[in-house]
């Protein structure tokens, strides 16, 4: 048989290590012969353009590299699949493909909106009696899918936002005059990005001294009361806020451009401008907001090894639970225990988090609103340990790239 993996949705630092996973338990799999990528996710099994990975892939060295190249070796989408009854032509396509290239197994590694996919697609193929065999692999930085306790591609953003964060905690500190710093951190839902800041605590850091969540109630009066409450004990007063915060009178909206991608979420980001301009007119102190944006997805330098070796088995399993004749299928993380830190990977219906969020636990939230609890810490933690050993030239990292005459 042939297999053929695809990734969907934002970049991540881990998912080209779910899909190097998937890569090797197929080289292991003797009835496996073909391994294909599908570029741009299910745009390419729709359109017919697939790569033989065996071709690009040669070497242990080349799967070591891409395991720890970070964003989507074989391209992104956000294309939502329609339901079948409405366009069954792209359904003819995908099967056209799928059929004339010999796969039998389709393994699609990406967030909430791509299991929508693999549900789709996974139905469609029963409906018509094909053993073609669907699998969703989880992957997003927002940590927000039902069912499993974390995501591939979480632990590495989460490293990468605590330590920058930290680094601008000591540039904030050198001046004398008071402060305040507002650092937007993406979450369009689910604040469990901006959470993990909360990780600075084990190292004896204070800040942030104020954390909003989308999950928490927003008031920007409160807001302001906060930050004088925490001036009047800190010089340099450190806030971190999901984008996604909800003011209630919609002043922040001026900030955003009110665009939406195909599944209808809007493109946000535009918040932390919005409160820098607030505590300037309000306040009067010095005041600077920080968007870290894009670089909060693929800032492989800092990942994770706990994450990128957790996407790396997850991807195996993932091909293991397809060749065991299990479709319509995302595998998940179920946690064992904190201390010591083990989980175990088992598998769930995919319409258990297709278009489904996970939101950041209230219990975690202080009464306050504007903080988080020592159990969030507890949570965060393991999923941040380790360091990769990236390769490095010229003192640079050095990333997989796919052959010119292949993009």
């Amino acid at each position: 048989m042939n297999i053929a993996i695809a990734q969907s949705g934002g970049p991540t630092c881990a998912i080209n290590a779910s899909l190097v996973g998937v890569f090797k338990q197929g080289l292991l799999t003797e009835e496996i012969d073909a391994i294909f990528g599908s570029i741009n996710g299910i745009e390419g099994i729709i359109n017919d353009e697939l790569l033989n990975l065996k071709s690009m892939i040669k070497t242990n060295e080349d799967m070591e590299l891409l395991r720890q190249t970070p964003s989507t070796m074989l391209g992104s989408c956000r294309y939502k699949l329609p339901d079948f009854e409405s366009d069954p032509a792209v359904y003819e396509k995908i099967l056209h493909t799928l059929t004339v290239h010999r796969i039998e197994i389709f393994v699609y590694i990406g967030g909430n909106d791509s299991m929508d996919t693999v549900v789709k697609l996974s139905a469609y193929l029963k409906n018509i009696s094909s053993d073609i065999k669907v699998i969703g692999v989880p992957k997003t930085i927002d940590n927000d899918l039902p069912v499993t306790d974390h995501t591939p591609g979480f632990g590495s953003a989460a490293k990468y936002v605590a330590a920058t964060v930290q680094e601008i905690i000591r540039d904030s500190s050198v001046y004398s005059i008071p402060s305040v710093t507002v650092i937007e951190i993406m979450g369009r839902h689910a604040g469990w990005l901006t959470a993990s800041t909360c990780v600075l605590r084990a190292n004896g850091e204070e800040a942030p001294h104020l954390i909003y969540l989308p999950e928490a109630e927003f008031s920007s009066e409160q807001f302001l009361e906060d930050v004088r409450k925490e001036m009047a004990k800190h010089k340099a007063v450190i806030v971190a806020v999901s984008e996604g915060i909800s003011v209630s009178d919609g002043s922040s909206e001026e900030f955003q451009s009110g665009k939406v991608d195909n599944f209808g979420h809007k493109y946000l980001s535009g918040v932390g401008k919005y409160l820098e301009r607030l505590v300037a007119d309000r306040i009067g102190c010095k005041v600077r907001s920080i968007e870290l944006n894009v670089m909060q997805r693929c800032s492989s330098h800092i990942c994770s090894k706990t994450d990128i070796d957790e996407a790396e088995r997850i991807g195996r399993h993932a091909l293991s639970a397809a060749l065991d004749g299990n479709t319509g299928q995302m595998m998940y993380f179920r946690r064992v225990s904190d201390i010591p830190y083990a989980v175990t990977i088992e598998m769930t219906e995919a319409s258990n988090t297709a278009n489904l969020e996970k939101m950041f636990p209230k219990e975690w939230i202080s009464p306050e609103q504007n903080q988080v609890t020592d159990a969030a810490v507890s949570y965060f933690l393991p999923l941040i340990q380790g360091e990769v050993n990236i390769l490095m030239k010229n003192g640079l990292p050095v990333h997989f790239q796919r052959p010119l005459q292949m993009r």
